[in-house]
């Protein structure tokens, strides 16, 4: 890349441009071009110095005006501009972009947070009557909990721990990096900012052990797949005595039979006959709630048609009411007749006008209007 770039061009806003404006475009720039987030590309990373040197020119009021009176001129040969470059406020934007690592941390001497334990997942198979209902059930659960020998601490029982003399209790330690300075965790004391002085012979110094655990968890009426129940601090337990981590329950309620839940909608396909579909008659649906619903079928119904009995489907979840049951008729023609009903059925054809099915009459009308048939 050309040491001459404008550095406004480089960073990709106009020379008038406010210091907000800088700030904000340089913060993109490294963002897209920092050598982290593009491993092995000289290219990128030359760009990302380039940028950064921009930055540090532009960001200041009395090497800007220089820069813009003379060029680069002003930063080469003992020009007007020339001299250390300052990069105090570097860390507050790379802690925006990056993350804390890129900042200058916490006050000195500050120790690191305890390691939360890991959250867990745990998969439980319902049925729609349970989700419909809730219920109470438990589970066995194979977790990390506080050791019972050392009571979480992770020090065998009468010793106690020290101050790391690596980060001197600060649980992390920081190393140059350009012009970067890199925090990361004590290698030594792995964050925690103690080592002890004797480890726990049980757990190894980890403060926690396995155990399978039961559990008792609610499930709460009118849950759905891929609802989410989380029991608080019955994850893994943290080393050395860290907070423990969240278990999550992944609720996954099993294909029903008769009924398909969209939301809180119960839908059914109900067969009627040809007959029934003809001249109307009630049906009852059994719902899920144990009542028995009637769904009046009204006269001259077509098949596909769709039916609403409001308040019959799931409960809402945490909440008031229930949704619908939607009830899908679907007119089934008889296969197998005896010679009087196909006489009858023959009789009625011969009394047929036409007005009996309109929809198949406007049907051929428009074949015949449009092929002349």
């Amino acid at each position: 890349m050309s040491a001459d770039i404008d550095f406004y061009e480089l960073l990709g806003v106009e020379r008038t441009a406010d210091g907000k404006t800088i700030k904000s475009a340089y913060r993109q720039m490294a963002m897209k071009y920092h050598p982290d987030r593009n491993p092995g590309d000289a290219e990128a990373e030359a760009r990302f110095k380039a940028c950064s040197a921009a930055y540090e020119v532009l960001k200041d009021d009395q090497k800007r005006a220089a820069y813009d009176r003379y060029g680069h001129a002003a930063f080469q040969n003992g020009g007007p501009g020339a001299g250390g470059q300052d990069f105090s406020d570097l860390g507050d934007i790379f802690e925006t972009i990056f993350g804390s690592a890129f900042g200058g941390g916490g006050p000195a001497g500050a120790r690191a947070r305890p390691r939360r334990g890991a959250d867990l997942r745990y998969d439980m198979q319902i049925s729609l009557e349970e989700a419909f209902h809730g219920k109470q059930s438990q589970i066995e659960v194979e977790v990390s909990t506080a050791c019972d020998t050392c009571d979480g601490s992770g020090a065998e029982p009468g010793t106690s721990s020290r101050r790391c003399e690596l980060c001197h209790g600060a649980g992390k330690v920081r190393a140059k990096q350009g012009f970067f300075v890199i925090e990361r965790p004590c290698p030594n004391c792995h964050g925690a900012g103690e080592v002890l002085e004797q480890p726990c012979h049980e757990c190894r110094g980890e403060g926690r052990s396995d155990e399978l655990q039961t559990l008792d968890v609610e499930v709460p009426a009118g849950v759905d797949n891929g609802t989410r129940i989380r029991l608080s601090g019955r994850g893994e337990a943290g080393p050395r005595g860290a907070p423990a981590g969240d278990l999550y329950i992944f609720v996954h309620v099993k294909d029903h039979p008769v009924f398909q839940r969209e939301g809180t909608a119960l839908f059914t396909r109900v067969p009627v006959s040809f007959t029934a579909a003809a001249l109307g008659e009630t049906i009852e649906i059994p719902g899920l709630d144990g009542e028995s619903h009637a769904i009046e079928i009204p006269a001259g119904i077509q098949s596909g048609k769709q039916l609403r009995k409001r308040g019959a489907g799931m409960p809402v979840l945490q909440g008031r009411g229930r949704g619908d049951l939607v009830v899908e008729v679907q007119v089934e023609t008889p296969t197998k007749l005896s010679s009087r009903q196909k006489e009858i059925l023959r009789e009625f054809r011969e009394t047929e006008t036409g007005d009996e099915c309109p929809e198949s009459r406007g049907f051929f009308e428009k074949v015949k209007d449009v092929f002349g048939a």
